[in-house]
Order: C-alpha cells, then structure tokens, then sequence
C-alpha cells in the first residue's frame, strides 16, 4: 500500500475498469461520494482513459485517501494492496482474481455477448467467492457494498478462501499439456 502511496495501516478498496474503463463503475463511485468521504474510505480508482478527463476534476476524485488514475501501470502493486476490488466479470479479471484469492464485489456488464459475464460473476457467488452487484444498481448498491466487506473481515477472508481454491497457479501447463494431447491425435 505504501508503495502506492495509500497508509498501509487501513484497508484499500481498488475499483477497475479496465483500461478503457466503465461508466456504470465510475458514476456509482461519483454518486457514493457523501458514504466515501464518511467512510474514510482509502480508494484506487482506476477510471479508465475513456473518463480521466470526465472524472480528475470531481470533488470525489479530491477527497484525501483517493487517487484516480486513467491506467494502473503496475495492476500487480495494486491487486497486493487493495483488500477489496471493485470489477467487471470479464474471463481474464475473474481469472485473476481467484488466482490471487481477492475478495470482490462483481459488477458484469450487460453490454457484452450472451451476458457472459453474469454467467461469471454467478459461477463465483455461487460458491461463495464474490459479491454480485447488478449494472443498473450499482450507484445504489456498490460501493455500499465494498465497505460492508472492508469492515468485516470474516466474510472477506471467506471469500478470499474460497476465490483461491477456484485459481488455477498451473493454468499456462494445464493448456500446454491439453495442445500436446490434441497435436498427438492429429
């Protein structure tokens, strides 16, 4: 956390949305303002270069404890020091996620093919190793919800527990080893 610049003392919340960025993501952190700042939250907010323009200047982006920031150079220092994170559910975050065993408040987007990524999201709420978050309640309910699991660290090293046992550490051999099996039967 001190590496980022946030007191490593007090838990961090990371909320990406990838590199372009997502707007249901950003306003639900704009209008959650007011329980940030009461909060005390510590916030790394990765906005997205689609919105750093929209978003640098904002009161919320402003308050001590929050950086915002268009793209996170260095996802590895963030992923280590936010004890919560805020996401899409797309198959490469979720992958991530589970193999570094973070606790998350999934937030899928609705924009994408067959609404894969609530089929993700829900693989992962279903065994107990992330929140779910609707797109069209996420200025209600997301943020809210991320501090609900910030303060109670029994249900975050649940889900952590349980994210990990579903992160494959092997995942690069496992795919080799299925090619070589499929190049052999050719």
């Amino acid at each position: 956390k001190a590496a980022l610049g946030f007191d490593p003392k007090r838990p961090l919340l990371l909320v990406t949305g990838g590199s372009l960025g997502a707007r249901t993501l950003n306003r639900a952190v704009a209008a959650a303002e007011a329980l940030i700042k009461a909060e005390q939250v510590q916030l790394l907010w990765q906005c997205g270069k689609l919105y750093e323009a929209e978003y640098q200047d904002t009161s919320v982006a402003r308050l001590a404890g929050v950086q915002l920031m268009a793209f996170v150079d260095q996802m590895e220092l963030a992923y280590a020091a936010a004890d919560v994170v805020i996401a899409r559910a797309g198959a490469l975050t979720i992958a991530e996620l589970c193999l570094l065993g973070k606790a998350a408040v999934l937030v899928p987007s609705p924009n994408v093919a067959e609404d894969h990524q609530t089929q993700n999201a829900l693989a992962l709420v279903a065994r107990n190793a992330a929140l779910l978050v609707k797109d069209e309640q996420a200025e209600e309910e997301m943020i809210a919800k991320a501090i609900d699991l910030l303060n109670n660290s029994h249900q975050r090293a649940q889900l952590e527990i349980n994210a990990q046992q579903l992160g494959f550490s092997d995942a690069t051999a496992r795919i080799a080893e299925e090619v070589l099996k499929l190049a052999k039967n050719e």
